[in-house]
C-alpha cells in the first residue's frame, strides 16, 4: 500500500491543526507555510476532511479551520480514509463479494490480513498521539523541515 500526497500532506495538516488546537481556528495559509505545502493543494485537502466531519470552517476576520472533535477522539484511520478512500491493498480485501474466487484464493487471505492489520494500527492511534510525537521530535531538534546542505 502506497499513500498518495493527499494522505501524507493531509495527515500533516491535521497534525498541525492538532498542535494549535487550543489556539482557536487556524488559517490555511499558516498551515501551508509551516508544512511547506501549496495553499491551493491544501484547500483541496480540506474538502474531504470537512465532509468526513473531521474539521470545520470558522468564518470571519479570525477565521480558518479547527478540529471538529477533540484530537484524542480522532483516529488516524478516519483521516486517511477521508483523504484516500479505502485503504485495502486490493478491492477484494474490503469486499470479497466482488471477486468470485475470494473464498478459494490464498492471496485473498493475505490481502485481507494485511488490510485488517493496517486498519488496527490506524484505529489504535489518535491524532493527539501523532501530534505529541511530533512535538517530541521538534524538542529533540529533529524538525522534519530543517534542511542541511
Amino acid at each position: 500500500m502506497k499513500l498518495s500526497t493527499r494522505g501524507r500532506y493531509g495527515m500533516r495538516a491535521m497534525v498541525d491543526l492538532c498542535m494549535h488546537y487550543n489556539e482557536g481556528s487556524v488559517q490555511l495559509k499558516e498551515i501551508a507555510r509551516r508544512q511547506k505545502v501549496s495553499l491551493k493543494y491544501l484547500e483541496q485537502l480540506v474538502t474531504p476532511l470537512r465532509a468526513a466531519g473531521l474539521v470545520r470552517g470558522v468564518r470571519g476576520a479570525r477565521g480558518g479551520y479547527t478540529l471538529s472533535r477533540p484530537p484524542e477522539d480522532i483516529n488516524l484511520g478516519e483521516i486517511l480514509q477521508a483523504l484516500e478512500g479505502s485503504l485495502a491493498p486490493v478491492d477484494c480485501a474490503a469486499d470479497e463479494t466482488i471477486c468470485p474466487a475470494a473464498g478459494g484464493c490464498a492471496t485473498h487471505e493475505l490481502w485481507q490480513e494485511l488490510y485488517v492489520s493496517v486498519n488496527k494500527v490506524l484505529e489504535r492511534r489518535t491524532l493527539k498521539d501523532l501530534a505529541t510525537r511530533q512535538t517530541e521530535l521538534e524538542r529533540e531538534g529533529r524538525d522534519a523541515f530543517t534542511y542541511q546542505i
